[in-house]
């Protein structure tokens, strides 16, 4: 059986250690995926350079802080 996960000095993570912890998985899971889709509906759209760039920006800011939001607050639920 696999011993649960301990913080520093040994203690288990408190609530706030895993919010942040899920907030920032979420948020890079997010950012992954709007930079795959935001990518190619900006070319699709037609955007080259750096408006390509920018609104490939703008879609990976706002689906990480989406997503990390719903995971931060699943694991807000669940403390």
């Amino acid at each position: 059986m696999v011993p649960p996960p301990t913080g520093i000095y040994g203690q288990k993570p408190s609530c706030y250690d895993k919010i942040s912890n899920s907030f920032i998985m979420g948020a890079t899971i997010g950012i992954t995926i709007g930079m795959l889709f935001g990518g190619l509906s900006a070319f699709r759209s037609g955007f080259r350079g750096t408006e390509l760039v920018g609104k490939m920006g703008i879609t990976m800011m706002q689906s990480g802080g989406t997503f990390g939001t719903f995971m931060g607050v699943g694991a807000a639920i669940r403390c």
